[in-house]
């Protein structure tokens, strides 16, 4: 403020996942738990809500949650340990807020907390990890930022459904698709309102990609060339020669 100062910003996102009936299931499953849960869910591109073709749900919810129930909820030190605290109480309290919401409106949540020994309750930064069936996009937990271990789960009919819902956000970071398809994906991805589309990974950087995003979630970019465009000043030489 009050400056002249140029500024590229990347703020919110509330990434999503699709996972089409073609997904390598297994695949899927324990990479995006890792892309939900890494950091107890505070990263910039985790995945915070995820929509499986109806045909996988079943599977996919139940070995989803599965997976997250084998996680450990510890000392960050401790080489066990595959869960720490949240940065902040405060951010453990609003995750625990967005959750008992969509509870109270519908949802379900399919871990029981007390199953992790070091959860805590308000004002504790330790935060076991939630997965919630039952969502829908009245829920702030499927809209808002949730920067948390927390993730709802929704089946989609096709792929139309599926992309409407994933733009259905005020930000635009990263999307992935899961998908034994790469046209698809192409195709698909070109359709999404972000600025960086997986496919079968996700909460992933590679330096040669520009990162950035639309909507809300900011302007400007870093890595690839276009970062380092963006931190230089070009400089203009017009010379003409006299004869």
């Amino acid at each position: 403020a009050g400056t002249f100062m140029g500024v590229a910003l990347v703020l919110g996102g509330k990434d999503p996942a699709y996972v089409r009936a073609d997904a390598d299931l297994d695949h899927a499953i324990e990479n995006l738990v890792d892309g939900a849960f890494f950091n107890s869910g505070q990263s910039c591109c985790g995945i915070e809500r995820i929509y499986v073709a109806e045909s996988l749900f079943d599977r996919f919810v139940e070995g989803f949650v599965a997976t997250t129930k084998a996680y450990v909820l510890d000392d960050p030190l401790d080489q066990a340990t595959t869960l720490g605290p949240m940065a902040q109480a405060r951010g453990a309290d609003l995750v625990r807020e967005q959750t008992a919401a969509a509870v109270r409106a519908g949802a379900e949540a399919l871990i029981e907390p007390g199953k992790f020994a070091r959860n805590g309750g308000p004002g504790s930064p330790w935060l076991a990890p939630q997965v919630l069936t039952g969502v829908d996009h009245q829920m702030a937990v499927m809209r808002e930022e949730s920067f948390g271990p927390v993730v709802g789960i929704m089946p989609v009919a096709d792929d139309d459904a599926a992309i409407e819902l994933m733009n259905d956000s005020a930000y635009g970071l990263t999307a992935s698709l899961w998908t034994a398809d790469r046209d698809a994906a192409r195709a698909l991805g070109a359709r999404l309102q972000t600025g960086t589309v997986f496919m079968n990974r996700c909460d992933y950087l590679d330096p040669a990609l520009t990162w950035t995003g639309v909507k809300e979630t900011g302007r400007g970019q870093s890595l690839s060339t276009l970062g380092y465009q963006a931190l230089t000043r070009p400089k203009s030489y017009n010379l003409r020669s006299v004869p």
